[in-house]
């Protein structure tokens, strides 16, 4: 999570169309026990392959690739176009209320070196195992007594998990994402200790937890700026504008970092649109659905 240079997995929907891939918190006074489970969130490597209109990295890099691996010939699809809404949930505000949770993650780390290539520690989880915990995460409810109608869909998790690791528990990107979230060990600490928790990023099961907690925590942290607090993720509220809806706004903060997206009297920001239509695109599309 928090990767400026996005770890675009474009490749991984590529990998996903050919049917295989390689491949970064609550709201302001809410306790610890109203917080089931924390995140961490990454952003990614400023040296990797950007677009010459929107300075954003270029998707055609696989998540495997993005992070330092050679990269192998495979096609880039392109994701299909936003169907239109029957939008029943308000537009965002012009501009973002002031923040109700003041206490948010660290800044993102500085860009590793292109020519990194990514470790490898302990053991690989099976993709039932990493099915299992993801389902478990998507599952819980974050904001039991204060904003129990916040739900990560287990379809964006799922997409997420792929876009950044390709379901691979055990591995170390360059510039610090842990496994199957590619959780930040910053992020990570800080959400431990924002909530009274003890979460292992190098533990596959905790991994998914820090990452559907840091999904769930941005989600009400955005909802509440700019949606009056309809925190709903759902496709149909989007339209063909990128700011148009929490969902992707979401997104777009585990890329970049929430600083990047929401801003107190400044408008909804997408700085990441490759990274958003790439994960919307796995949400619906990617191979991992059925596993």
């Amino acid at each position: 999570m928090f990767r400026r240079t996005g770890r675009p997995g474009a490749a991984v929907l590529a990998g996903l169309l050919l049917a295989s891939a390689l491949v970064g918190c609550a709201a302001k006074g809410e306790s610890p026990q109203d917080l089931t489970a924390p995140v961490a969130v990454t952003d990614a490597p400023t040296d990797a392959p950007t677009d010459e209109v929107t300075a954003e990295p270029s998707p055609s890099v696989s998540a495997v690739e993005s992070m330092g691996a050679a990269p192998s010939r495979r096609a880039t699809p392109t994701a299909k176009p936003t169907k239109k809404s029957t939008r029943t949930a308000p537009k965002p505000l012009a501009v973002a209320k002031p923040p109700t949770e003041t206490n948010v993650p660290p800044a993102p780390p500085k860009p590793a070196p292109s020519s990194c290539k990514p470790s490898y520690e302990g053991t690989q989880a099976t993709r039932a195992e990493v099915k299992a915990a993801l389902t478990d995460a998507a599952d819980r409810i974050y904001w039991p007594v204060s904003a129990k109608d916040i739900k990560i869909p287990l379809s964006l998790l799922k997409a997420t998990a792929w876009q950044e690791s390709g379901w691979q528990s055990n591995i170390y990107a360059c510039d610090g994402g842990v496994g199957l979230m590619q959780v930040m060990p910053a992020t990570a600490t800080w959400m431990n200790q924002r909530f009274e928790k003890s979460y292992q990023i190098d533990d596959y099961r905790d991994n998914a937890y820090l990452g559907a907690t840091y999904l769930a925590w941005a989600t009400r942290y955005i909802g509440e700026m700019y949606f009056e607090s309809d925190f709903r993720l759902d496709p149909a509220l989007c339209t063909a504008e990128l700011n148009s809806c929490l969902l992707n706004a979401v997104i777009a903060a585990y890329n970049f970092g929430h600083g990047a997206v929401a801003q107190e009297g400044e408008p909804l920001t997408i700085p990441n649109p490759s990274y958003v239509r790439n994960v919307r695109a796995l949400m619906s599309e990617c191979v991992c659905l059925e596993y």
